[in-house]
């Protein structure tokens, strides 16, 4: 019986090294590349970046000449008898105006009824008083709205993603943490029962403080589990992929020192979009105004009354080029009514970029204060722990010799566990208030 307990021990220490060999050593930096590579925002803000850049070839465009072409064919139909061409009589008065030799003569004239017709046309734009370099600058503005954008998804990626591998890494903390509080509770239970001094009153305290703390560990392991789901999800990894976080929090934290806010992504978007919908207002008013181009024109017909012979004779050819003034005369106010939505619309995006620049700047600061005053309380709240730690280790003495009782230890042992758990939670904030910080002006 003892040599079959001693295989099944070590067939779980076997088993626990090979789980612990074959983990995933994931480090914060890895957990953010990969989750920036997973990422479908990303992914759409590429997308839209890409759709801008189309729309600037779009809008250019409209600056090159515009060449087409056109090729049609008809049949003239004799509604009296298809089955005939159509035929003109034409007096003898009109017969010398066909041929000298059909003077004084009645002509019949048969109408070709096989017309092919071929032709290309030219245009190119001269001058349009800004219409279309407006147009241009303005998608030029939305790519740079696009990439902007980008930037700061990719930030509030980096962020989301220090924030899954710290709240797992946090949450890792808190499992052995209430672990080793359930541990202290068995202890005493331990201690008391062996002593032969147990009476009633601190073995059912014991016994509650039990019970609760394996509800906390419990607690701690579901809420673990989660947060490693949710980061091998975000991340790309199998859900079953066993993970070991290198990263570990810091002991100490240096001074934050971060000069004034003179930029951010969501400020160059704004920025930007003012000058686009400026652009467009000026575009739009340019509609108004008349637009010089340049044309040109090559045609070819041929006429038959059978189509077997139609390009048996040479066809007429005819070609132009030229300048075109288009000029708008009236459009009902449509042009100056398009033009004043722009114009409000770069106003309120106006109001928008100084609205964000007062919140922003607020945001930023107050993470700055934020990490430095977190920074500050965490050498005091250590020194509260170290204090905690050492009570609870005076009153685990005084209670194994029968000198305290298990209400008093089980105070003692919820407040250091308390302080422990602020401790993780103070180191927790203050590295998210740092990612604040870069988030917002990195």
């Amino acid at each position: 019986m003892n040599k079959l307990k001693s295989l099944f021990l070590c067939a779980s220490i076997i088993g626990a090294f090979v789980s612990t060999s074959f983990a995933m050593d994931l480090s914060l930096q890895d957990a953010t590349n990969m989750i920036v590579k997973e990422s479908h925002d990303l992914k759409k803000a590429d997308a839209n970046l890409q759709k801008a850049e189309a729309s600037l070839d779009a809008a250019n465009a409209n600056r090159w000449f515009k060449l087409d072409g056109s090729v049609s064919y008809m049949n003239l139909v004799n509604i009296e008898d298809p089955t005939k061409s159509k035929t003109i009589d034409l007096p003898a008065s009109m017969g010398g105006l066909i041929s000298e030799s059909l003077k004084d003569q009645a002509v019949t004239i048969a109408i070709p009824d096989n017309i092919f017709q071929a032709g290309v046309s030219l245009t190119q734009p001269i001058y349009t008083f800004g219409k279309i370099g407006n147009a241009v600058k303005s998608v030029k503005s939305a790519i740079k709205m696009s990439k902007a954008s980008k930037e700061m998804t990719l930030r509030e990626v980096k962020y989301a993603a220090a924030q899954l591998y710290w709240t797992a890494k946090m949450t890792d903390e808190m499992v052995k943490l209430a672990q080793q509080d359930l541990t202290n509770a068995r202890l005493a239970k331990k201690s008391l029962t062996s002593a032969g001094r147990a009476n009633r009153s601190n073995l059912l305290k014991i016994e509650s403080d039990i019970a609760s703390k394996e509800i906390n560990v419990s607690d701690a392991e579901f809420n673990r589990d989660t947060a490693y789901r949710m980061l091998k999800i975000m991340a790309g990894i199998d859900v079953d992929e066993q993970l070991s976080l290198t990263d570990n929090f810091p002991q100490s934290f240096n001074e934050l020192t971060a000069g004034e806010l003179t930029s951010t992504p969501q400020w160059e978007i704004l920025g930007e979009q003012v000058k686009m919908y400026e652009r467009l207002a000026k575009s739009k008013r340019a509609n108004a105004y008349p637009t010089l181009a340049a044309t040109a024109n090559y045609s070819y017909m041929a006429l038959s009354e059978d189509i077997d012979t139609m390009f048996d004779k040479k066809g007429g050819q005819s070609a132009y080029w030229g300048l075109a003034l288009q000029v708008p005369l009236f459009s009902g106010g449509l042009n100056r009514a398009n033009a004043t939505v722009e114009a409000m619309n770069a106003i309120a995006a106006q109001q928008d970029l100084d609205k964000a620049k007062k919140i922003t700047t607020e945001q930023y600061k107050n993470a700055i204060k934020q990490y430095n005053r977190l920074r500050d309380n965490l050498s005091t709240l250590v020194k509260a722990r170290d204090l905690a730690a050492q009570t609870y280790k005076v009153s685990q003495n005084r209670f194994a010799a029968g000198q305290t009782s298990a209400v008093e230890l089980a105070d003692v042992s919820a407040g250091l566990y308390q302080l422990d758990i602020a401790l993780l939670n103070t180191k927790y904030n203050i590295l998210m208030s740092a990612e604040s910080v870069k988030k917002l002006g990195e």
